[in-house]
This record gives C-alpha cells, sequence and structure tokens, in this order.
C-alpha cells in the first residue's frame, strides 16, 4: 500500500511551529486557521483589513495579503475563483511558494479548466496544489468525523504535494494522492455530484415503484369498481403499498445477482477473464450494492406495513363478521392443518429471509466491510445472499402458490403482482443452478484464476 495514503499514527512533530499562511478569512479560512492552531503550527492571515476581528481564532495574526506571504512557504488560497486577480500584484511574493487551492464551483464543470490549473496559469511561478476542497468548515469544527477524513490531493510539483499531505495527516485527515494536477478537475466536481451511484437504482425504483402501484390500484381497486360496484379505495392507504414493496424488495434483490450470473455466462463464452465486460454491465455491477440497500428499504417497510395489519378497521371487520356469522348460524369452523403448515411455512421463511436481508446490508456498510477480509465479505455477499434470495423467493411463492392454477385471480387476464416478482428471482436461481454444475463451475473458475481457452484475447 502506498504510504502516502496511509494516516501516520501520529502527526510529525518535525513540522511543528511552521507558519502556514491563509488567504480568506471566511467560514472554512477561520475553521481550517483553527484546526492548524490546535496542530500546533502558527497560522497568518492575509485579508484586506488588518484589523484584528473576534472571529479570528485565537492565537493568529492578520497581515496584508504581501506580508502574509512573506512569512510562510505553504500559503491556502481560501477565496473564490472569481477573487483570484488579488493574487497577480503578488506574483513576485508568491514565487516558488506552494499555493493551496481549495475552492468548489456551484456547478460541475462550471469552467474549460479546473480552478486549480487557472491559478496555476496565472502564478506560473508558484507550486499550486489542489486539497482541502472536499472537506467541510464544519467537518473541521465539529472533530473531522469519519466520513469526512479524506482529503484527495493533486499537483505537478512532488515536492509541493508531500509538504500538503503531511499538512493533512498533522490535522487527523487521511491525503489520498490524485497525481496530476489534472486531477484538479475531477476532485473540484465530486463534492457537486448528488449521490451519483445512487442514481440508477433510485430511479429504476421509483419507475417501478409508478408501475407497480398502478397496476395493483387497477386490480385491487378499479375492477372491483368496474364490475362489482365495490369501493375500495382505502386499500391505497396500506394494503397497496404491502404488496408493491415486497415485489419491488424480491425483484431488486434479483437485479443484484443477475450481472454476475451474466458476467459468469460471458466469461465461459469468452473462455477468458481479461476481455472488458460492456459498460452497461460494468455499470450495472458497481451499482449492485446500492440496488441492495433499497431493495432492504422496501423489505423493511414491507416489514412494518404487516405489523400494523392487525389493527386495522378492515381486518377487525372481516374478523368479527365471520365470527358473527358462525354464531348466527352455530357452526365452527375446523382448523384446515394443511393452510397452517402453509401460513407459517410462510412466515417463517419470510422471517429468515429478512434476517439475512438485514445481515448483507449491515456487512455492505464500509464500517463492518472493512473489518473482514475478502474471503469472509465474499461469502456474506455471495453465499448467503443466494440463500437470502431462495427464502425470500420461497416465501413468496409459498404465499401465492395456490392461487396460480385459479382462473379467478387472473382480472382482465392480468396474473397478480407477485407472480411478476417471481420472474426474475427465478430466472437467477435457475442460471445459478446450472452454472453450479462441476461441468461449467470447474472451467469457470480456472478462467478466474487466470486460464484462457484463447491467450490472444490477453493482449
Amino acid at each position: 500500500r502506498n504510504s502516502s495514503n496511509t494516516m501516520a499514527l501520529a502527526p510529525s512533530t518535525a513540522n511543528k511551529k511552521e507558519v502556514v499562511c491563509i488567504f480568506g478569512t471566511g467560514d472554512f479560512g477561520r475553521a481550517l486557521g483553527q484546526k492548524l492552531i490546535q496542530s500546533g503550527y502558527r497560522v497568518v492571515f492575509g485579508s484586506r483589513s488588518t484589523k484584528l476581528s473576534s472571529l479570528i481564532p485565537a492565537g493568529a495574526e492578520v497581515l496584508s495579503h504581501a506580508e502574509a506571504a512573506q512569512r510562510a512557504a505553504i500559503i491556502i488560497v481560501a477565496v473564490q475563483r472569481q477573487h483570484y486577480s488579488f493574487l497577480l500584484p503578488l506574483a513576485e511574493a508568491l514565487q516558488g511558494k506552494v499555493l493551496v487551492d481549495i475552492s468548489n464551483n456551484l456547478k460541475i464543470d462550471q469552467y474549460p479548466e479546473s480552478n486549480a490549473q487557472h491559478l496555476a496559469q496565472l502564478l506560473p511561478a508558484a507550486k499550486v496544489v489542489k486539497a482541502f476542497n472536499t472537506v467541510s468548515a464544519w467537518a473541521l469544527q465539529s472533530g473531522t468525523l469519519d466520513a469526512s477524513r479524506q482529503v484527495f490531493v493533486c499537483g505537478d510539483d512532488m515536492e509541493a504535494k508531500r509538504l500538503v499531505m503531511d499538512l493533512v495527516r498533522a490535522l487527523g485527515l487521511t491525503p489520498l494522492d490524485q497525481g496530476s494536477l489534472l486531477a484538479a478537475r475531477e476532485i473540484e466536481n465530486y463534492p457537486l455530484q448528488l449521490f451519483p451511484s445512487w442514481r440508477f437504482p433510485i430511479l429504476l425504483s421509483l419507475g417501478l415503484t409508478i408501475f407497480f402501484f398502478l397496476y395493483c390500484l387497477a386490480l385491487d381497486v378499479i375492477y372491483p369498481y368496474v364490475y362489482q360496484k365495490k369501493d375500495l379505495s382505502f386499500l391505497i392507504a396500506v394494503s397497496i403499498p404491502n404488496e408493491v414493496c415486497p415485489v419491488l424488495a424480491l425483484m431488486l434483490l434479483g437485479l443484484v445477482y443477475v450481472p454476475g450470473v451474466l458476467a459468469a455466462i460471458l466469461q465461459l463464452w469468452r473462455g477468458t477473464k481479461y476481455r472488458r465486460f460492456p459498460g452497461w454491465l460494468d455499470r450495472w455491477m458497481l451499482c449492485r450494492k446500492q440496488l441492495g440497500l433499497v431493495a432492504l428499504a422496501f423489505a423493511s417497510v414491507h416489514v412494518l406495513y404487516t405489523l400494523v395489519t392487525p389493527i386495522r378497521s378492515y381486518v377487525k371487520w372481516r374478523a368479527s363478521s365471520q365470527a358473527v356469522s358462525q354464531a348466527l348460524s352455530n357452526t365452527t369452523q375446523p382448523l384446515n392443518t394443511t393452510n397452517a403448515w402453509l401460513s407459517d411455512s410462510y412466515l417463517a421463511l419470510g422471517i429468515l429471509g429478512f434476517f439475512l436481508f438485514v445481515l448483507l446490508g449491515i456487512t455492505s456498510l464500509p464500517s463492518v466491510s472493512n473489518s473482514v477480509n475478502w474471503r469472509e465479505f465474499r461469502f456474506v455477499q455471495s453465499k448467503l445472499g443466494y440463500l437470502t434470495l431462495v427464502l425470500c423467493t420461497a416465501h413468496t411463492m409459498v404465499y401465492g402458490g395456490k392461487w396460480f392454477l385459479v382462473p379467478s385471480s387472473y382480472k382482465w387476464y392480468l396474473p397478480p403482482i407477485y407472480m411478476l416478482s417471481l420472474i426474475i428471482p427465478c430466472a437467477v436461481l435457475v442460471i445459478k443452478f446450472v452454472l453450479i454444475f462441476p461441468c461449467l463451475d470447474k472451467p469457470l473458475t480456472q478462467i478466474r484464476q487466470g486460464w484462457e481457452r484463447n491467450p490472444r484475447y490477453s493482449e
């Protein structure tokens, strides 16, 4: 592992008492100055006004830009790009200095070049390094929480970059070397991205939710109203969501494992692992974690809806009506042990499936996945993952299996919603079952270990 990407166990004392200059007295500049002072550095603020404000951290000096630049070898530019012009008269004083650009933009790719590259063009004699733009002032003030410890660093001068990375470590943060200053564009775009790896799972889930909600609405509310003149619109509040949520949970869980079996088929067909998968398959594989977590969210909502079922007015009314009907007819309905077995099996499979579902979600968290080795992580996500898919699929099949061949279940000749939810999981399980046959599993294992049917594909 590159030592530059590993946070030191303790900040180096060699750089303590060095002077660091900060241009800009905004929220981030003040927060960074306070953190530097706490880490043992002397901080000088360069400002248009040299009056000491109560907002400036105690122990820091406030000087003019020119005086502050002469005092330090590392200068942090905590101003926006549109204000870089004030640096031009300081070009001579900044010659050979390390300028740390921490700016961000208002939108992705706002300018033709990154802010750091623009700064390097304005001051070619300075050594520009991009850093700190992914850390917020709040994170610095609150003690740099785990989620905000990583600091992306890039620059063309290796020595300047090393000095900045040492500074990052001294603050208790983790520097990640991203290479030359060309990477600054990507680093500046990073804070502006809104859940990029979640976009496809969320859009897919939203589309499926709308489709299945309308599907259930047509079968459970509109159909009875048209043909039986029954107003069952109250089912929209609980019953229909409690049908849609488990269906989406099962389908999305199946979609988590579809790219894996497709990749296996492609590798068997090509006879090598060294050819890239199609772009769509690569992107699909990269968002499997997010698909699984969205599926877990739907499964959790399904559990909550199920728990409130006994207190619903409709359920209470139906139970009391049956009791009154039996009392008036002076009959009792004997226990159907077959139905009892099916009901208990359905509940048991659901409980076990949801338990493993939660376990998969927990192990996908970075704090947990980082504490297990690759073999343990793969065992949970693959072996237990397929077991979860089997249990959840069986849970659905036991629930609705008795209605598969009942013509009245097909309103408007459309299958019940749970039948649609079984298509993807059953297809995945069938293909996976075939792939574990020795005649396919053995060559697939060899291919994944580096064997090639035709070595020319490794070029």
